[in-house]
């Protein structure tokens, strides 16, 4: 069997913060409705049966809703039966997606303590982060997440922050760039925004046009140049500039299949990806069916392979080696006149790719040849080992 690592909502779509383009809010009905909490019997199978695969480096991906809700404890417990059920030698990564909200100093000595990799969520400027990110009272959420930032900062936790690119700030690239070097925010990832529109079939306000997408990351591209690659790492550049030197991305966005993930719900249900949690991509329940076994299943292969049903425009196009066509989610029809079966940002990776792939390759024959160096993360900071 294939590594895969575990994408784990303990606390289902449960968060304490209200941000407006939030596509976790609405998902299937059937997991459950009010307060949505993981039990100690599910994170106890699911780390059992996932450390008993044997792979020799493992990865527990925590997200949310907001898994901070979860309390310190629950993670604690989480360690614990990691080091249980593992195997000597074997490397254990805890990566950990938060709002920051919570952030004191209780749950940085944990981070830190157990080299928890977190990513920040932060949309840039404060005119910028509040116009979506806000609390159950309407209120801006910037300041809050500042003061967790500078508490992972204080504690050595490393962390990196993810920016999603919306109607608001994608068109400030400069402003974006400017505001994460005076926070030294060394670590970067750009999340284009496109939701659908129940009621039009169209993009949502909030989302982003192929363009604006395209238009951004060619700037975005000028500035790290500029600012020097060595000094920032920006996942989107870096994985492209690590198919240049490897022959493999580091973003599943680019992948040749969906493969690399499970995704475990609250109450045990397991699906394909968390943007396809829908009956027709659930694997079955950790608690009836062994997890190897629901990672290996037919469905799972057939949603891993679905990404290489390509349309035809993709199979002719000279960038498909490096795209892999997008993101799926991407690809879902909207009203706004794509091609069918294309990725709605198609035109935005074309105009990118154009515009950058050259100096990309060049950037990567400088890296083998040593006269460039990439901003990286040392193993040893960001992963344990059982003993």
């Amino acid at each position: 069997m294939q590594p895969f690592t575990l994408l784990i909502k303990p606390s289902g779509s449960d968060c304490n913060i209200d941000c407006r383009y939030c596509f976790y809010k609405d998902r299937l009905p059937e997991l459950g409705s009010g307060r949505q909490r993981m039990s100690h019997e599910t994170l106890a199978t699911l780390v059992r049966g996932y450390m008993r695969l044997g792979f020799p480096k493992v990865g527990f991906a925590w997200q949310g809703g907001e898994p901070t809700l979860m309390g310190v404890e629950f993670f604690e417990r989480a360690v614990d039966l990691q080091m249980k059920h593992g195997k000597p030698g074997q490397q254990i990564s805890n990566t950990f997606q938060t709002n920051g909200i919570a952030l004191n100093e209780k749950w940085c000595r944990f981070f830190h303590r157990n080299k928890f990799l977190l990513g920040i969520s932060i949309d840039g400027p404060e005119k910028f982060h509040n116009r979506y990110r806000v609390d159950h009272a309407g209120a801006g959420t910037f300041a809050r997440v500042i003061r967790g930032i500078e508490n992972c900062k204080q504690h050595n936790v490393e962390f990196s922050t993810l920016i999603l690119l919306n109607s608001e700030n994608v068109r400030h690239p400069d402003e974006l760039f400017d505001f994460v070097v005076a926070n030294e925010l060394a670590y970067l990832q750009f999340i284009p925004c496109i939701e659908r529109d129940a009621a039009t079939g169209k993009p949502a306000d909030f989302s982003i046009t192929p363009k604006q997408y395209g238009d951004f990351l060619c700037r975005l591209f000028d500035l790290w140049c500029d600012y020097g690659p060595e000094k920032l790492n920006i996942r989107e550049f870096d994985s492209l500039t690590t198919f240049f030197v490897l022959g493999n991305q580091t973003i599943c966005t680019y992948g040749q299949q969906c493969a690399g993930f499970v995704v475990v719900e609250h109450n045990g249900d397991a699906f394909c990806c968390e943007f396809f949690v829908e009956p027709k991509w659930r694997l079955g329940n950790i608690a009836e069916t062994p997890l190897d076994e629901l990672a290996a299943s037919a469905t799972k292969q057939a949603f891993a392979e679905q990404k290489q049903d390509l349309a035809g425009e993709c199979v002719r196009c000279p960038f498909l080696k490096v795209c892999r066509g997008g993101c799926m989610k991407d690809r879902r029809c909207f009203d706004d006149g794509s091609p069918a079966g294309t990725n709605y940002f198609c035109e935005a990776y074309k105009q990118f790719f154009d515009y950058a792939l050259l100096t990309l390759m060049d950037m990567a024959k400088a890296i083998k040849q040593g006269s460039l160096t990439r901003r990286t993360r040392r193993v040893e900071d960001v992963r344990l080992r059982v003993p």
